[in-house]
């Protein structure tokens, strides 16, 4: 299904591009038809081999990786789209992984006992802040949803201040079976917990706990607490607000949680699904040590540009892209366990697809009307890293 994906892809794009111009040059429509499932599958299975070690950025398996696609887009006299005249376009990232050790969590009621939370068992976090270290001891705010959406005239952070302190919130958007409402049944941007993340730093809270609950996720406690006890990974140059501890919470500690503060959880999630809802401090706090360690090191995006007929500063491009970074090396395998995410699908294919298409695109040797951009990008797996460094620093104007 991949392979026909290519196809129709490259074919689409030179469909397309006869029905707004004219038939295309004999020499074009042979390079379509060299096309060829044995190239992708070719490409993918060297992008999957043991030998790339799972293409991790900043690794040894990662810049092999871009080394060939480099190598490729050369071969195929491709104009380097990188950085001083070199097809890699470097950036820099910061990664932090917290120390399961030295890292506490405990919830603090104003009557009652505290309650210590096990790392990975009860919670998750990670410090987007960069922090080697950081010590916090603030009141949790409830606030929903953690949504503010003019668009909806919804706003779970209205009336309260949380500049200071630790927000709680449900994962995923407010319950909905219009489609014009926070997309009915899908999931909006509002949803997911990288906003939920990002709006609770915005709105200057120190931390944030997000409650996890399997159905409204979508995926179990196992999904959170790999993603959330390995390294996280961000742009270096990143100047948004940031939480010292990003967190989720299992379901059955927020009923706790609750329960300490007078309430219970049902209440809350059905008033929080509600328009109307009033986030309020909780008569509990979080104390908290976050210790993490942290790297820095650098991955480049990888761009070749076939320039077009038109080259004025007014012109536009057609942008191909493919991550080709996949999670490297399990690093607590067992002896003889296969330990190498060698990421054939995710995104090998996708590459492989991408290399193709600029090989027969540019064995045509008939410029295009516009100049076409192939960009490899890094990072995916760590939030779309690469290809948010690349809308922020293109190769062509934007």
């Amino acid at each position: 299904m991949k392979q026909a994906l290519a196809l129709s892809l490259l074919a689409g794009t030179l469909a397309a591009q006869t029905a707004t111009t004219k038939p295309l040059p004999p020499t074009v429509e042979a390079a379509e038809n060299t096309v060829s499932a044995d190239s992708i599958r070719g490409f993918d299975q060297f992008l999957a081999d043991d030998l790339l070690e799972g293409r991790y950025p900043g690794q040894r398996g990662g810049e092999l990786a871009a080394k060939f696609i480099a190598t490729q887009f050369a071969s195929y006299g491709l104009r380097p789209g990188g950085d001083n005249g070199t097809y890699f376009q470097q950036v820099d990232f910061t990664s932090v992984k917290s120390d399961p050790a030295k890292t506490t969590f405990t919830l603090v009621p104003k009557s009652g006992a505290p309650m210590p939370l096990r790392f990975a068992e009860d919670f998750v976090v990670f410090n987007s802040k960069l922090e080697p270290e950081a010590a916090i001891d603030a009141p949790i705010v409830w606030v929903g949803y953690g949504v503010t959406a003019p668009e909806y005239k919804w706003d779970d952070y209205k009336g309260v201040d949380v500049k200071g302190k630790v927000i709680l919130c449900i994962v995923n958007d407010p319950p909905s079976d219009d489609p014009k409402f926070f997309g009915g049944k899908g999931m909006t941007y509002y949803g997911r917990w990288t906003y939920k993340f990002e709006h609770a730093a915005e709105m200057g809270a120190v931390g944030a706990l997000i409650i996890h609950r399997t159905d409204l996720a979508s995926y179990g406690w196992d999904v959170v607490r790999n993603s959330n006890t390995s390294e996280k990974t961000f742009l270096t140059q990143d100047k948004d607000p940031k939480l010292s501890a990003a967190s989720w919470i299992q379901l059955d500690i927020a009923k706790k949680l609750f329960e300490s503060a007078g309430t219970t959880l049902d209440a809350e999630f059905s008033a929080a699904a509600k328009p109307g809802f009033q986030a309020r401090e909780l008569p509990v706090s979080l104390k908290a040590t976050v210790v993490s360690s942290v790297r820095h090191f650098q991955s480049p995006n990888v761009i070749g540009i076939y320039p077009g007929v038109l080259r004025t500063a007014q012109d536009q491009a057609v942008v191909y892209s493919a991550h080709y970074d996949h999670l490297g090396v399990k690093a607590d395998a067992k002896p003889g366990e296969d330990a190498i995410f060698n990421g054939a699908a995710d995104n090998g294919t996708g590459t492989a697809m991408l290399l193709e298409i600029a090989r027969a695109v540019t064995s045509s040797k008939v410029l295009p009307p516009h100049s076409m951009v192939f960009a490899a990008v890094t990072a995916e797996e760590q939030g779309l890293l690469g290809s948010l460094y690349l809308a922020q620093h293109p190769p062509v104007p934007l």
